[in-house]
């Protein structure tokens, strides 16, 4: 039986987590993401491959379980921000955009905005059961909040907009994670492109009274 970390089962599995993450983490350093295999991540973890597979049937559910775990404070943070709904929508637009850019630099998320990420990010599922659609729901919720205040012009699809700005954060926080010290030029481009296109437009607010 193999030797037990930690003074309990629980503690013992939290180890063995980190040990994984930070072994995937040093493996994509050094190869393409395509390269690497289940018996890689075990011998730089310490892991017996008999023994990951009690974590994973596979590498593509590694990946999910280590993108889940590393991508939970991203999501409290985010969700802790939307939920303050007595602050203006923009203000916690301006502190999600933040937030969302300081994951590159987090060394659980770095490797999914590295260089070549491409076939580790293809690994990550769509819609619900993508680790970060809660992100996405809580940067809509603020924006359908917006919305209803008068603080954001009516878009139309909320769902839409915000999927085509995702775009736009992905591009700067891949930048980040080629190049740490763009974060602050990095952080206000992106508010600006954020804000900037949910903002009410005068001439449009004006027909609007007249009509």
């Amino acid at each position: 039986m193999p030797r037990i970390r930690g003074a309990t089962i629980e503690e013992h599995h939290e180890m063995v987590w980190a040990d994984l993450a930070e072994a995937t983490r040093q493996l994509l350093l050094e190869r393409d993401y395509d390269s690497i295999n289940m018996g890689h991540i075990a011998a730089r973890a310490g892991l017996a491959r008999n023994t990951l597979y009690n974590y994973a049937r596979d590498k593509r559910a590694l990946v999910l379980a280590l993108t889940e775990r590393a991508s939970r404070p991203l999501v409290e943070r985010v969700a802790a921000i939307a939920a303050r709904s007595a602050d203006p929508a923009a203000e916690r637009m301006r502190e999600i955009i933040e937030a969302i850019m300081e994951a590159p630099m987090d060394q659980a998320m770095g490797p999914m905005f590295r260089p070549g990420s491409g076939p580790l990010v293809a690994e990550l599922p769509k819609g619900q059961d993508n680790p970060f659609h809660a992100v996405v729901v809580e940067v809509e919720n603020v924006v359908r909040d917006g919305i209803a205040r008068g603080e954001f012009r009516d878009i139309g699809d909320v769902h839409l907009t915000v999927e085509l700005l995702s775009g736009a954060m992905r591009a700067g926080a891949e930048r980040i994670g080629r190049d740490p010290s763009a974060f602050a030029a990095t952080v206000r481009a992106a508010r600006e492109i954020v804000l900037a296109s949910l903002a009410r437009h005068p001439d449009q607010d004006g027909s609007a009274r007249s009509s």
